[in-house]
């Protein structure tokens, strides 16, 4: 039977657990924990369901993010977040998909949110993404308003300092993208240097399953060189296909017909100024 109160929280509930987490996973295991939660609560008792579903749902994804540091810190490379991906010509929207990607939470944002502590990274979002106030933010992570709002505050430093600072419009966005695209397939090396920015950053994310950087790659030569790289080892292979990678347009890359990458942009004055490339499987076995 069809939960009337749960269910319609479900988007709102996966959208916090996946900011917290990065994994879909993750994300689903801690909204299909809250449901337990709920399912023995004494409901009689709850002033609001929604307060009582969000205060668990963070401090599950919290206990959860905690738990993981060690995989975290013992990952192989970079770490970025399982991608939300939407095919451009196919509508594969879920209702928690639609509830992450209306929010705009990009795969930069996340990159960002993964340098703060849970507990910042929780105080964060529940007050500037999901804008609750202090005192519930207090009840939410039992901690008086004092701390949390210390809380907030070092986040948002942190955030102000580490965060996309760029704005386009997403035709815009779309358009340099599918330049490069196009400038990739070609394997037109100097086309792909004149869409990048002098000083483009490419962050790649293997885990150890697939071949990755170790460092942040730098320079539009170089970071050219390495999509020019992929196309001159699989020759007549490679093929490119836009998405709407966490809301943004991206783009997918499969080599003999294989995904082997989802890749999300930040675009600025017309050139494209950072990569995220997921290159790592378990984290493409979602995508269409």
């Amino acid at each position: 039977m069809t939960d009337t109160v749960f269910e319609p929280l479900r988007p709102r509930l996966f959208s916090i657990a996946y900011r917290m987490l990065g994994t879909r996973a993750d994300a689903e295991d801690v909204v299909q924990d809250a449901w337990l939660r709920w399912a023995g609560s004494e409901r009689d008792a709850v002033q609001s369901a929604e307060a009582w579903l969000v205060t668990v749902t963070t401090r599950l994804a919290i206990d959860r993010l905690r738990s993981r540091k060690t995989e975290r810190e013992a990952y192989v490379g970079w770490w970025l977040p399982e991608p939300l991906v939407e095919l451009e010509d196919v509508d594969q929207r879920t209702p928690e998909t639609a509830a992450e990607l209306a929010s705009d939470v990009s795969v930069a944002m996340l990159w960002v949110l993964e340098r703060l502590a849970p507990e910042e990274r929780a105080a964060f979002l529940m007050r500037q993404v999901f804008d609750q106030d202090y005192a519930d933010l207090a009840a939410t992570l039992g901690k008086s308003e004092a701390a949390c709002r210390q809380l907030v505050h070092r986040a948002q430093q942190r955030v102000q300092q580490e965060r996309p600072r760029f704005a386009v419009p997403t035709e815009v966005h779309r358009d340099v993208l599918s330049g490069f695209m196009r400038a990739a397939a070609n394997n037109d090396l100097e086309a792909m240097k004149g869409f990048l920015a002098g000083n483009v950053q490419l962050v790649s994310d293997g885990g150890g399953k697939v071949p990755s950087f170790g460092t942040i790659l730098q320079g539009a030569a170089r970071i050219a060189g390495v999509f020019w790289s992929v196309e001159h080892a699989f020759p007549g292979a490679v093929v490119y296909r836009m998405a709407r990678i966490n809301g943004e347009p991206g783009l997918l890359r499969y080599v003999d017909g294989v995904l082997e990458s989802a890749q999300a942009f930040i675009v600025d004055g017309g050139k494209i100024v950072a990569i995220y490339v997921v290159r790592n499987p378990d984290k493409l076995v979602n995508v269409g």
